[in-house]
């Protein structure tokens, strides 16, 4: 559903008889446009953003309605395409190679050796 307002923050005389701010509201909760599973996943990840079951996006950069219209309407279709994604995969553990952790532990010592050679201790 679609609401129009006047958008707030400075203009001219245009900007006072002009509705160029975009609501766009879609009730999540009651759609039959989505998969069960997609739906689901969606009023969990959006859970903060619903408000009984509708969520709203509002744009209000662009000076003409239209321009706001689409912009809200790309900012719907994003917003519910990451909830709808699936979940990532699990990570699976790997065990560090020996010659990389081999490698870290000479580098490491090497590093420290400078720096003990830094220690005017020896110079007298």
């Amino acid at each position: 559903m679609w609401r129009f307002s006047r958008s707030s923050g400075p203009g001219g005389q245009h900007v006072n008889t002009s509705d160029s701010q975009v609501e766009l509201r879609f009730d999540l909760a009651k759609t039959q446009a989505l998969p069960p599973v997609w739906k689901q996943r969606a009023l969990e990840r959006l859970a903060n953003r619903l408000v009984d079951g509708v969520i709203t996006v509002r744009a209000s950069e662009h000076r003409s309605q239209w321009r706001n219209r689409e912009t809200a309407a790309v900012r719907l279709a994003s917003l519910l395409a990451e909830a709808t994604a699936p979940p990532p995969r699990a990570r699976r553990k790997t065990k560090i190679p020996r010659g990389i952790n081999e490698r870290r532990l000479r580098e490491k010592k090497q590093r420290a050796e400078t720096k003990r050679g830094r220690s005017g201790r020896d110079w007298t």
